[in-house]
């Protein structure tokens, strides 16, 4: 049997960014760790069948739902999001508390789980508690990383170099405020490509004042219809800010797969999956000469030592193979066997735990009133990694981060 493929962060990237992460070798350990334990997954996973799993290597805390954007490419928020007509008070109303989160991490520590932990939302920077959180992570030897549309970073930036926070992921869909704000308009007022311009040079700022070498700061752009004939130009306009860029050829999923998702997953587990739906949308790329022109230009604007890294995820190229990934939600491109839900434990914002982070129907118990080593190997947790390992994948998996880009 061909051997699966593993989404695994190059040897580039790794290279020219290692004196910052060198200087702190409790952070380089741990990434190796996974990395390897991702490679050699079967020989490190002998109870896999069992759905049986060893070390949580990442904590993915999905803070809130709140969110000051509207980017057309979310499943949550965006043209199709599953949390349209949700109520806003009622969704902070469950969020979880800061000293809850704290007394979880604390618990993984004190149970041998050492995880990098990874902050998301929603907007994360929203959260009452966030900085609280990336401090308490640190603190506890856990590096600590964000996903973040760059709101309210400027205002945090000495903090989060203080901390420190590990790695800083800033979403950026185009190289000027008209495309990157059409990209990623606003619920309300504001401008978040001036804000996230702003972050950057903070954050970049308060490193070199203090001579610290972290946050790793990363650039996330999800390759649309929109931007597609623009991303060497974000790489220019943002190539003194950031220290690596990660293109996405982004997530989809089409109304034939997701019907077929929901008969997959009633006859697995017994009900009908929802929030997939969110992912049902018109941004995917349709030009794909041009896409690809545009992915190799971007890996030769890459090539040089003192130029920033690219990674494509899932590392997809040639017109061909691109116009498959658009069209056909099938093809897996040799991803065809799930590591994260052996590595990754997933929270939602109202504390629920699930095996899927962007489709997270199946939820094996919540931290209000469970911990994540109580239900990380429990029955209902091994069930879902049984019928994935056993039945293979599901419809909604072949375009999921958990699979290609994870």
């Amino acid at each position: 049997m061909t051997r699966a493929k593993r989404s695994s962060v190059g040897i580039g990237t790794v290279a020219k960014n290692f004196r910052r992460v060198a200087p702190h070798l409790w952070i380089g350990r741990k990434l190796a760790a996974l990395e390897v334990e991702k490679r050699l997954f079967t020989v490190f996973n002998p109870s896999r069948r069992g759905g049986q799993a060893g070390k949580i290597r990442q904590a993915s805390f999905r803070l809130t739902d709140v969110c000051n954007l509207r980017c057309h490419t979310c499943g949550q928020w965006g043209d199709t999001g599953y949390l349209h007509g949700q109520d806003l008070r009622q969704l902070r109303d469950n969020e979880i508390s800061t000293d809850r989160y704290l007394a979880v991490m604390k618990d993984l520590v004190q149970h041998g789980h050492r995880p990098v932990v990874y902050y998301w939302g929603g907007e994360p920077m929203l959260y009452h508690g966030i900085l609280e959180l990336i401090a308490g992570a640190s603190a506890l030897g856990l590096p600590p990383a964000i996903a973040t549309n760059g709101s309210r970073v400027a205002d945090s930036a000495q903090q989060l170099v203080d901390a420190p926070l590990f790695l800083l992921q800033v979403s950026i869909d185009g190289h000027c405020a008209e495309l990157h704000n059409r990209m990623r308009p606003s619920a309300g007022s504001g401008d978040n490509f001036r804000d996230l311009v702003r972050g950057l040079e903070a954050v970049r700022e308060a490193r070199s004042r203090t001579g610290r070498s972290l946050p790793l700061i990363a650039s996330l752009t999800v390759i649309s219809e929109g931007n597609l004939k623009h991303l060497g130009d974000i790489y220019d306009a943002f190539r003194d800010k950031v220290d690596l860029f990660v293109f996405y050829l982004s997530w989809w999923i089409d109304k034939p797969g997701a019907a077929a998702h929901e008969q997959d997953f009633l006859r697995r587990f017994g009900f009908v999956p929802t929030r997939h739906r969110g992912w049902i949308g018109d941004w995917k790329s349709r030009d794909h000469g041009e896409l690809n022109r545009q992915i190799e230009g971007l890996l030769a604007k890459s090539r040089p030592w003192s130029a920033p890294p690219v990674s494509i995820i899932p590392p997809i190229t040639g017109k061909e193979n691109l116009e498959t990934y658009y069209s056909d939600h099938r093809a897996t491109f040799g991803y065809n066997q799930c590591v994260s839900i052996y590595q990754v434990v997933e929270v939602n914002s109202n504390g629920d735990v699930s095996p899927c982070r962007d489709y997270h129907d199946y939820v094996v118990g919540n931290i209000k009133d469970s911990t994540l080593t109580e239900l990380w190997n429990s029955e209902a947790y091994k069930k879902f990694r049984c019928s994935v390992s056993r039945d293979g994948l599901m419809p909604v998996c072949t375009r999921c981060c958990g699979l290609m880009g994870y």
